[in-house]
């Protein structure tokens, strides 16, 4: 009898219990068996080609059948485990957004040919500085090097002062008015922070027209970066928030020196509001510093990666208005 080759596993048990009975009966009858084997053997064929021959024996003891199921010959191999990456930290990500800012502004400055100390440069940064050769962040006249030692001076002129400042108002303005008036719950944490411009701005240019000079209308860079501003915070926090702090720190920062040179060259010592302010200008920017921080720890690492590159463009437009000072 030959046994068809798809027979299942538990088939072939009940056939070699039934043959393993079939042997234990014929070892039990008075009959004496000289050849069992010869009365009961069966070959079971298998689709690989290999058979397994099934016999009864005239012994005492009837032979072991093949075991039928897969014994364990040993413990099972360790399982490794795959080693967990760790993403490399950006440059300040440790103490926060604002920090991340500061090393974007040092590669845009050191881009622009000044000498930074320390590590305040760290070219590993994945955010690369889209503006390399920008001009516009350099406030010097190219054509000026009165030490001879690659030292740029720059010469302003009281007509392009009055455009910069001009420039400032609307965008300081618009700003404002953005976080005064906007319904983003993110935006209320800097409404009367103590850097608001506009209004210093308005005295400024009030005095000026006071002392029978003429206040320009408003540039095509200080339309296009308002502009840019009330779009972006329709559209994203983060991201204007980004211009936001990056606005206040080149004022508080760069704006002192341009206020030193202009007050001495073209106003004859005069300090303007625009660079006066009600407290310490350092803490209340400490104060949206922190507040910002505060917020940046819930935005996405995606999300503080597309900050640092708005802070690229703000200081572009920045750097445009500026350069208005010289032209």
């Amino acid at each position: 009898m030959s046994l068809p080759e798809s027979v299942s596993l538990r088939s072939f048990e009940r056939i070699s219990s039934t043959y393993a009975s079939v042997s234990s009966s014929f070892l039990g009858s008075s009959r004496p068996l000289r050849s069992c084997t010869s009365v009961v053997t069966r070959t079971m064929k298998f689709r690989n080609g290999g058979a397994l021959r099934l016999c009864c024996s005239d012994s005492n003891h009837s032979a072991p059948l093949p075991s039928t199921t897969a014994t364990s010959t040993g413990s099972a191999p360790p399982v490794l485990k795959k080693k967990k990456r760790y993403r490399r930290e950006y440059p300040g990500e440790s103490k926060g957004i604002t920090e991340e800012l500061r090393f974007v502004a040092m590669r845009l400055h050191n881009v622009s040919g000044k000498k930074l100390s320390g590590d305040a440069v760290d070219s590993s940064s994945e955010v690369e500085v889209e503006e390399k050769d920008d001009e516009n962040l350099v406030l010097s006249d190219d054509d000026n090097d009165e030490d001879g030692d690659g030292t740029q001076t720059w010469q302003p002129s009281l007509e392009g002062f009055l455009k910069y400042l001009v420039d400032s108002k609307l965008v300081f303005s618009a700003v404002e008015l953005i976080v005064d008036e906007s319904s983003d719950v993110a935006y209320s944490y800097f409404r009367k922070s103590g850097l608001e411009r506009s209004e210093c701005l308005e005295k400024d240019l009030e005095w000026f027209s006071a002392q029978g000079i003429v206040i320009p209308d408003p540039t095509s860079s200080g339309i296009s970066y308002a502009k840019y501003l009330e779009e972006l915070a329709e559209r994203s926090a983060p991201l204007f928030l980004s211009h936001y702090y990056n606005i206040n720190f080149s004022h508080i920062a760069g704006g002192q020196v341009i206020a030193k040179q202009v007050s001495e060259r073209l106003l004859e010592g005069r300090k303007l509001e625009f660079y006066t302010w009600e407290e310490d200008a350092e803490e209340l920017l400490k104060n949206v510093r922190e507040k910002l921080n505060m917020l940046g720890e819930h935005w996405s690492r995606d999300e503080k990666n597309k900050c640092l590159r708005e802070a690229v463009k703000s200081f572009r437009f920045l750097g445009e208005i500026v350069r208005l000072i010289i032209l």
